[in-house]
C-alpha cells in the first residue's frame, strides 16, 4: 500500500524495505537454526535470499545486508517478472469471492481496516507486540581514538575479515550513568489501545532491558566477551556496544540491539554518553511500532490455509514468526503450496526435521495453543522447535564429549539430518 499510505515504520515504496536492523544474524548453517534456513532457503531458490547474498556487507558472523541496495533489487526483480503485477493501494477488506486462491502477507503492520475484516471472519483476537527500531550513525561522526574495529572472537562471516564491527567501550562508571539515563529518559507515551500490549522479549527496548536490572544489558546487547581494546589492552571493559555495517559504501553503521522507545532528543543525548559516540550524527534515531500477529495454531490448517475460510492462506510475519529471514521462509512455503493448488498438484509440506518444516510446525500447530489460546507469541527459528536427536557421544577421534561439546555436537547433528531430510523431500517433490 505504499506509499499511497505509509506507516509508523516504513520510510521508502519499496519492497521488502528492512525497518529495524539489517541483519539476518547468523549464517552458519552448521551450529545455528537461523543459518540452517538460509541455507534451505537457498536450496529452494528463495529469492529473499539471492538478493541477501548479493547485497551482504561485513558482520562477522552473521549476514547482513546493505538495506537499500538489497530492497532496490527485490522491487526491480518483481516488478520485471511477467507473472506479477503491483498495485500500490490499501486494501481495506478481504478479496471477492470469487477470488478462490489467495494469500494475504500484510506483514506486521496490517491496514486497521483489513484486521477488523479478519478478526471478523476468524471470531478469535488478534494478538499483538512492540517492535523497535534501532538508531543508525554516520561512520565519520564516530571517535576512533575511543572505538575501534573488530568482530567478537575474531570471528569472520560472509564477506567479513573479522573485524566487521565498531565497538565502544564503558568503564563500570560510565556503564552506570548510562543505565540511569536510559532509566530516567524521556519516553513515547503508548496510546491507551496500546498499553496493554505486550513486548516481544527477543527485542526488547535498551530502557526496558535497564528496568530490569543494572546488569540486564552487560549479558545482553552491551556484553564486553570476545573484544579487546587496541587502545587500552591491559584493561577490561565493563561494557562494549557495538555498530554493524548498514550499508555497502561502509558509512553508516547501525547500534546492535539498541532498539529503543527514547524520544529523539533524550534519544540523541543519552547515546552521546557512549565513549567513542559524544559526537554522534544519526542518519534515523529509534523508534517503536505495533505489530499484529493471528493466533495461527488455532486458525491455520498445516498448508496455511485458513481454517474458516480455506481459500485464503496467511503468509509471512502476521502469522506468528518473528524476524525477516523466519518471515520470507513461511512467504515461500506459503507460495508453494497455493501454486500447487494453482496446478492441481500436491505439495507436500518440508519434512520437520527441517528448519522450514519446524518453523511451519510450530505456527501450525507445534504450540500447545489448546491449552491456553492467549500463549502463542512470536517465534524465531530455533533448535527447540526441532524434533529431538541424540547427541554423539563422542567425537570423530572418539574422545567423549561433554557440556556445550556435546551441545554442539548435537547443533551439527541436527543441521546434518535437517539438510538431508530436506534433499530427500527435494526429491520426492520433483518426482
Amino acid at each position: 500500500m505504499r506509499p499511497v499510505t505509509t506507516t509508523d515504520a516504513h520510510q521508502t515504496q519499496g519492497l521488502a524495505e528492512l525497518v529495524c536492523s539489517n541483519s539476518f544474524r547468523s549464517d552458519d548453517a552448521e551450529n545455528n537454526a537461523v543459518g540452517l534456513i538460509h541455507e534451505e532457503m537457498r536450496r529452494c531458490q528463495s529469492l529473499i535470499m539471492k538478493c541477501a547474498d548479493t547485497h551482504k556487507v561485513p558482520a562477522g558472523g552473521a549476514l547482513a545486508v546493505d538495506r537499500v541496495a538489497f530492497s532496490d533489487e527485490v522491487t526491480k526483480a518483481l516488478e520485471a517478472h511477467p507473472n506479477i503485477t503491483i498495485i500500490r493501494e490499501e486494501i481495506n477488506g478481504l478479496p471477492p469471492s470469487e477470488w478462490d486462491n489467495v494469500i494475504i502477507a500484510s506483514g506486521p503492520l496490517t491496514s486497521p481496516a483489513l484486521g477488523a475484516e479478519i478478526h471478523k471472519l476468524t471470531g478469535e483476537e488478534a494478538l499483538a507486540f512492540f517492535d523497535a527500531i534501532a538508531p543508525i550513525v554516520h561512520k565519520d561522526s564516530i571517535d576512533f581514538d575511543k572505538a575501534w574495529f573488530q568482530s567478537r572472537y575474531d570471528k569472520k562471516g560472509p564477506g567479513g575479515d573479522g573485524a566487521d564491527y565498531i565497538n565502544c567501550p564503558l568503564d563500570k562508571d560510565q556503564y552506570s550513568a548510562f543505565i540511569q539515563a536510559l532509566i530516567d529518559g524521556d519516553k513515547t507515551e503508548f496510546k491507551e489501545w496500546e498499553k496493554n500490549t505486550p513486548y516481544f522479549e527477543a527485542c526488547l527496548p535498551i530502557e526496558v532491558m535497564a528496568e530490569r536490572g543494572p546488569e540486564t544489558l552487560r549479558f545482553g546487547p552491551m556484553k564486553p566477551v570476545g573484544l579487546t581494546n587496541p587502545h587500552n589492552p591491559t584493561v577490561k571493559a565493563h561494557a562494549i556496544v557495538q555498530l554493524r555495517q548498514d550499508n555497502k559504501l561502509g558509512t553508516l553503521y547501525n547500534m546492535v540491539g539498541f532498539q529503543t522507545k527514547l524520544k529523539y532528543g533524550a534519544q540523541a543525548e543519552i547515546l552521546r554518553m557512549i565513549p567513542g559516540l559524544e559526537k554522534a550524527e544519526f542518519a534515523r534515531l529509534g523508534g517503536i511500532h505495533r505489530n499484529t500477529f493471528i493466533n495461527s495454531p488455532i486458525l491455520l490448517d498445516s498448508e496455511l490455509r485458513l481454517k474458516a475460510q480455506p481459500r485464503l492462506r496467511f503468509a509471512g510475519q502476521i502469522t506468528g514468526v518473528e524476524g525477516y529471514v523466519e518471515s520470507a521462509a513461511i512467504g515461500l512455503l506459503a507460495g508453494r503450496f497455493a501454486a500447487g493448488d494453482i496446478n492441481q498438484a500436491s505439495f507436500l509440506p518440508p519434512p520437520p526435521e527441517t528448519a522450514l518444516g519446524a518453523l511451519l510446525g510450530h505456527i501450525t500447530g507445534g504450540h500447545m495453543a489448546s491449552e491456553t489460546k492467549k500463549s502463542f507469541q512470536p517465534m524465531n527459528v530455533n533448535f527447540g522447535l526441532f524434533p529431538d536427536i541424540e547427541a554423539p557421544r563422542t567425537d570423530e577421534n572418539g574422545k567423549r564429549l561433554k557440556g556445550k561439546d556435546k551441545g554442539r555436537a548435537k547443533k551439527k547433528a541436527q543441521s546434518a539430518r535437517a539438510l538431508q531430510s530436506l534433499s530427500q523431500w527435494q526429491e520426492s517433490a520433483a518426482s
